[in-house]
């Protein structure tokens, strides 16, 4: 999550600098990571300055072969800026120089590199250990609630895949090295029991507004479903560090005022820090989606009710700063408050919950007046002592995000 440090705060004083920003993958990083703080500032602000929030493309075709497909209006594209796309599996992806940093939604490409993401990859990362500024928060607009008490995180129990089905990492890389979100597997309205979405947030696909895509996005349903500790994931063979395959991004898209608004700490764009990514199988799979793969997805709900009328939100991640490893998957149960960054931008609900940077992105859920689950909301701040964190409340606009997803594959 990104971290932040709101001066508007009641109770509980606090560097609030762990917002839901994406941590460097698995790393021990300093408690006072936000969730989303992946400090990426090496993005020219004067490029492409307003790009299409609607997505980015991937390069894998859909095949899952691991041969790079570029588009012919891609492949021109990226020749203007210099990138040879043939060199790009072998390491050219590596050059971040910041006219080579995309941000236009036809722009970006997610080619399938076959093996990339192996366990230890996975696993090992750097630190990025960005401050916040006092002032990045404009602070209280008149209905934010108390601070919330903190609500200490729960271990959600092994096997992941039977308690947790629809949870799992979102793993890409930026400027600062290889990074970590938590992400859910979400239901797809234009293919029922066969979807290949999954929710995350904003700032774990898109830098915001000094940068532009990430890159080898890719998603890993039940990481870990054992439960095992860092120590016991040392040398561990992929098929039981991704039981269920490492799934490529092949669209992803987030919305225009993260794009436009969204910084590396604090609440910038923080209420529409919000993403949907299609995916793909990295091997070809057997020709189930992702959602028969792991037997489940869960409903979005647009239109969820406000707080105070929200009973309960419980929240999952895999937390990666200090007392957590990112290896372990994680949940907190507390009943929402108001958080207000602008008044102009809509409220974001907020809970006590002691998870720490690597669970951004992760899946808020709510139980509708129907007794099912469903999505409301997803990690995106939270404050550098942790304690409490805050997700967007979803409306029109995510819905048109995860609409357009869904429609662009409507007919495949």
């Amino acid at each position: 999550m990104r971290p932040v440090r709101p001066s508007f705060t009641t109770g509980r004083g606090g560097d609030a600098r762990r917002t839901a920003s994406p941590v460097l993958a698995a790393v021990a990083v300093a408690s006072a990571l936000a969730l989303t703080a992946t400090g990426c500032g090496s993005g020219d602000s004067k490029a492409d300055a307003r790009p299409s929030a609607t997505a980015s493309t991937a390069g894998s075709g859909g095949t899952g072969d691991g041969k790079i497909k570029i588009p012919d209006d891609i492949r021109r594209k990226l020749k203007e800026h210099g990138i040879d796309i043939d060199k790009w599996k072998h390491g050219a992806w590596k050059n971040w120089n910041k006219d080579d940093w995309l941000r236009e939604a036809n722009d970006f490409v997610n080619p399938i590199i076959q093996g990339l993401w192996n366990p230890d990859r996975m696993r090992g990362a750097h630190d990025p250990d960005k401050g916040v500024d006092t002032n990045d928060i404009s602070g209280d607009q008149g209905v934010t609630d108390p601070t919330p008490a903190p609500v200490k995180a729960q271990a959600v129990p092994p096997t992941y895949h039977a308690n947790a089905a629809t949870s799992g990492k979102v793993f890409f890389d930026s400027p600062e090295g290889t990074m970590v979100c938590s992400a859910t597997v979400v239901e797809d309205p234009a293919h029922p029991g066969k979807s290949n979405l999954v929710w995350t947030a904003g700032h774990c696909v898109h830098a915001g507004k000094k940068g532009g895509w990430y890159r080898n996005i890719a998603f890993v349903p039940s990481y870990n479903n054992p439960g095992f500790s860092a120590a016991q994931l040392r040398g561990a063979p992929r098929d039981q560090v991704a039981p269920y395959g490492v799934w490529w991004g092949d669209w992803a898209q987030t919305s225009q005022q993260w794009i436009e608004q969204g910084g590396s700490t604090g609440g910038q764009g923080a209420p529409y820090d919000f993403a949907v990514i299609h995916v793909t199988p990295e091997k070809g799979g057997n020709g189930k989606s992702l959602e028969e793969t792991v037997g489940a997805a869960l409903p979005v709900n647009f239109n969820a009710p406000a707080v105070p009328k929200v009973e309960s939100i419980t929240a999952t991640g895999y937390p990666a700063a200090p007392p957590y490893d990112g290896q372990r998957l994680y949940r907190c149960q507390d009943r929402p408050g108001r958080l207000s960054l602008s008044a102009t931008d809509p409220t974001m609900y907020r809970i006590g919950c002691t998870m720490t940077g690597g669970s951004s992105g992760g899946g808020w859920v709510e139980t509708g007046s129907d007794g099912k689950p469903a999505l409301v909301s997803n990690t995106s701040i939270g404050p550098v002592s942790a304690g409490w964190l805050a997700g967007p409340r979803l409306g029109t606009v995510a819905k048109g995000v995860y609409d357009s997803v869904s429609e662009k594959f409507a007919g495949q």
